[in-house]
């Protein structure tokens, strides 16, 4: 069993990490290790596989994040993934939306150590792939101090082979998810402490991180990041991460080079009839706070409502959408 570098990690997000995403933030790191959104067992095994599942093998490597309770389907959800090729089968116990906690899996399963543990043993039987879950410090009124270590004693106990935990609780009731990602207050040193009783484990933390300082001071303490939001809204980050977190040339990183590949990806794409919408997703936020931002999302609203070849359209709305701006030409151009 093979265990990739989890040193930097893109969260999995719903709407967001899809595979078009993936394509394009693997064109901005080699290094990085990536997350599939959330897809529950029952979609897998009864749902269309091929839409929910497939992938282009430039994504490597990437885990596929599942949800649910039923140990049974979850260990049939699980085998199917690993047959898609996935390299990793994550386990969502951290999601904490009204529609998950009715199915009762995410972050509701932190209550159910054993559930957790018993879901865990058996697809550690049946799958030769890591099995890691994703959590959060725990839920609502949880001691944390108290309840954490038994929760991370318990999935450790079970073989789990890797932990990535949002540092703050779930307020499962009253709170929406978005309000979820902000409160209650982070806790990062909860999280130092779970790797200080869990030192054989690799721990990941994740939860507001926007920075490689900030990145740098967690890494004293645990294995590796995650990061989310902070690439949506700024994917071009990943080319600082490449260089200075993972040391990384900069000759992999030209970005006009990047827009190319990406554009004749989406061409390709569309000929499949593969949305427009979907395909500019990822690089809507590529000049953020940049001079011409509102120039490149116009323009990209122009090229969903046209009958035009991104390799042509995109590259030139790159080219105009660049002028101007100050930054390292042997990276962006």
């Amino acid at each position: 069993m093979h265990i990739y570098s989890h040193k930097f990690c893109v969260a999995p997000m719903m709407d967001y990490t899809d595979a078009h995403f993936r394509y394009f933030l693997r064109q901005l790191s080699k290094n990085i290790f990536l997350y599939t959104e959330m897809v529950s067992c029952d979609a897998i095994i009864h749902g269309n596989r091929e839409k929910l599942l497939k992938y282009n093998p430039a994504e490597y490597p990437t885990a596929l994040q599942i949800g649910g309770s039923s140990v049974e389907k979850m260990t049939e959800a699980a085998i199917i993934g690993e047959g898609f090729g996935y390299d990793e089968i994550n386990l969502n116990i951290g999601c904490p939306s009204p529609r998950v906690q009715k199915g009762n899996f995410g972050a509701c399963l932190m209550s159910d150590a054993s559930l957790v543990s018993k879901i865990i043993s058996a697809l550690k039987k049946r799958v030769k792939i890591p099995v890691t879950v994703k959590c959060r410090l725990g839920i609502d009124d949880q001691d944390i101090d108290k309840e954490l270590p038994v929760f991370m004693n318990a999935i450790i106990g079970s073989g789990v082979d890797l932990v990535i935990v949002h540092a703050r609780k779930a307020i499962l009731s009253g709170v929406s998810p978005k309000e979820n990602r902000t409160i209650p207050e982070l806790n990062y040193d909860a999280v130092y402490q779970i790797k200080e009783y869990a030192s054989d484990t690799e721990i990941i933390i994740n939860g507001g991180i926007n920075s490689l300082s900030e990145i740098y001071n967690h890494l004293k303490y645990i294995d590796g990041v995650m990061l989310g939001r902070k690439i949506i809204n700024d994917p071009m980050f990943l080319l600082e991460v490449d260089e200075k977190l993972f040391l990384s040339g900069r000759e992999n990183h030209n970005f006009k080079r990047i827009i190319e590949n990406y554009s004749d990806y989406a061409d390709f794409q569309t000929s499949l009839g593969t949305s427009r919408s979907q395909l500019i997703k990822p690089i809507v936020s590529l000049f953020n706070n940049k001079p011409n931002a509102k120039k490149w999302r116009r323009g990209l609203d122009n090229y969903r409502s046209n009958n035009c070849s991104a390799l042509d359209y995109i590259n030139e709305l790159y080219a105009s959408s660049v002028e101007g701006i100050e930054f390292n030409t042997d990276t962006y151009s």
